[in-house]
């Protein structure tokens, strides 16, 4: 796969995407969005990911949608739009519902879109230097790449309102303080505890950390009865595993168990 927006590097079963165009601020050009989409096919279908990072080069995480390119062509603008979040919206779609777990480590900026693709991750961390920009109606425009759903399932309908219609910025502190972020660290080991998290959750047990995303997916849309079904149903499928038949005895055993994303 020939990349310009990104590098991906695949060792110790993590999938590590890294934002790639630092000179420009790592921004959510035409070319980004078609490679995110490749990129998440990629990781959804390789069975050695069982976890993904996602950082970025340079100064900023990302500056978010390029502008210098929304405004060369007034009447072309909705087109070009609709083609960019069509790579964007499936990308962010395939990593929420694909079973390997999803950490992205912010530092520097991180402005509209790529503040959504904070809050789709099932993992944030962020460096002291973080802050996240709403950006979207300071220039007019609305929420993109999931931010309408996954910034308020993060930090509430109520703080989401605040952050997106009042164009806030939020330092790391309050980020964490809000629930978009899980944890706060020094820039200079924010990659160190990155890395550590994404091979931790890579050496756990893969299926059953999927069936949780997609239960935690439909928590706010269905009924109590109707999602403990759900969680019915995934437990059964779980139980099918090695990974969770291996781990039971294992556990039984009084020993911890090793697993292997089967």
């Amino acid at each position: 796969m020939e990349l310009e927006s990104f590098e991906l590097k695949i060792s110790d079963g993590v999938g590590h995407v890294t934002l790639n165009q630092p000179e420009r601020g790592n921004p959510f050009d035409l070319r980004f969005c078609t490679e995110i989409s490749q990129i998440a096919s990629e990781l959804d279908e390789n069975s050695d990911v069982r976890s993904v990072l996602i950082d970025a080069h340079g100064k900023y995480f990302s500056v978010g949608a390029d502008l210098k390119t929304m405004a060369r062509n007034r009447d072309d603008l909705p087109r070009f739009i609709k083609n960019a979040t069509a790579g964007l919206h499936m990308a962010l779609s395939r990593l929420a519902r694909m079973d390997a777990p999803v950490v992205v480590a912010v530092h520097g900026l991180s402005v509209g879109g790529s503040v959504a693709l904070a809050a789709a991750a099932d993992f944030c961390l962020a460096g002291r230097s973080a802050r996240f920009y709403a950006a979207y109606t300071g220039i007019g425009l609305v929420p993109d790449g999931g931010g309408s759903t996954f910034i308020p399932r993060r930090v509430g309908v109520r703080r989401a309102a605040e952050f997106l219609m009042r164009n806030q910025t939020w330092t790391a502190e309050q980020a964490y303080d809000f629930g978009l972020v899980g944890t706060v660290c020094d820039d200079d080991q924010l990659g160190h505890e990155a890395w550590e998290l994404a091979v931790e959750l890579a050496q756990g047990p893969t299926v059953a950390f999927g069936e949780i995303k997609n239960l935690l997916n439909s928590t706010w849309e269905q009924p109590l009865e109707a999602q403990m079904e759900k969680e019915a149903r995934a437990m059964a499928r779980v139980t099918r595993t090695e990974d969770a038949w291996k781990a039971i005895d294992t556990v039984l055993q009084k020993n911890k168990p090793t697993f292997h994303g089967r």
